[in-house]
């Protein structure tokens, strides 16, 4: 069945996960930023999950350099 977001209280929300890949490589945030050439500060703040809003040409730098998938990424949590 389709469901309406106007009539769902709580639909789940999309969760950055580079936190934990950065963590698992044993990349730091500085050594992605070098990398992407993306500010640190903005690297940071997609380590802590604090986007509202996502850049696609981050992101698409951010999986080039860590040879990931978006999903790697990006969580949907329900």
């Amino acid at each position: 069945m389709k469901k309406i977001v106007s009539e769902v209280e709580n639909f789940g929300n999309v969760e950055i996960t580079l936190k934990e890949v950065l963590d698992k490589n044993n990349i730091t945030r500085n050594a992605l930023a070098e990398a992407t050439g993306i500010r640190y500060s903005i690297i940071d703040s997609y380590y802590k999950n604090k986007i509202s809003r996502l850049d696609l040409y981050t992101i698409a730098k951010i999986c080039y350099v860590l040879e990931c998938e978006v999903s790697d990424i990006l969580k949907y949590r329900n």
